[in-house]
């Protein structure tokens, strides 16, 4: 007589933490954004004896600065109300569940149903379901409203993430000019590199190649210190 091959739990990576999100994108911006504002100092200051590395310098600093806590402080404040708007509506679902438990089961069972369950079968589930308050909570949450109790980011992680993925971001275009560079080349060459490998660290954890995820940041991050660049030389130009 065979025997039945055991059921192997599939391990899922976790896209809920609130950590992933704010990292890549913290990371992302802080690099573009920042190389883009220096590309537009480096570009008003371009006719300055040192090609105005005091200013781009300065200009790097404060936009590492400003963007990180800003960021901190915005990725905080929306997941923090996400997820204030989320607990209101499982307190709502759960006040349900203890006042209209029937209800609440045909409105469960019914989803089932519309999803190819037997009816008889949906109704079972959905009242054996019932006698677990906690259980239940979570299901009929699940199915409601698309989130449960335990899969809410927490705010705390989602700003660290995005304050301390922006500083490093942000950093890279930085560095050349604190070891004394005078032109925003070894800038650019640091910043393209860095763009082009953040773009295919991400690709880990997505369904993209890491060559065309690091060529499309790279060609995103490149457009927009550019048209920066550009409208730096154009309002130094003018203000001269």
């Amino acid at each position: 007589m065979s025997q039945a091959n055991p059921v192997i739990p599939e391990h899922h990576r976790d896209v809920t933490g609130g950590w992933l999100r704010p990292a890549v994108f913290g990371a992302m911006d802080g690099l573009v954004s920042n190389f883009a504002l220096m590309a537009g100092v480096a570009g008003g200051t371009a006719a300055a004896g040192d090609g105005g590395r005091g200013a781009v310098v300065l200009a790097g600093l404060a936009g590492l600065a400003a963007g990180a806590f800003s960021m901190a402080a915005g990725e905080y404040t929306s997941v923090a109300s996400q997820a204030e708007l989320a607990e209101q509506e499982f307190e709502n679902e759960r006040t349900e569940l203890a006042r209209n438990p029937e209800l609440e089961a045909r409105e469960l069972a019914s989803i089932w149903v519309a999803r190819g369950v037997d009816k008889e079968l949906a109704e079972e589930l959905a009242r054996q379901l019932g006698r677990n308050p906690d259980a239940a909570l979570e299901v009929h949450a699940r199915e409601e409203i698309g989130l449960a109790p335990g899969d809410l980011p927490n705010p705390w992680v989602a700003a660290a993430s995005s304050f301390g993925s922006f500083v490093v971001g942000a950093i890279i275009p930085v560095i050349p000019y604190i070891f004394g560079a005078t032109t925003l080349l070894w800038s650019l060459i640091l910043s393209c590199l860095g763009l082009f490998a953040a773009g295919a660290i991400v690709s880990q954890v997505t369904a993209r190649s890491w060559w065309f995820s690091g060529l499309r940041q790279l060609l995103v991050g490149a457009a927009a210190a550019a048209v920066t660049y550009g409208v730096g030389t154009l309002v130094g130009t003018a203000v001269g």
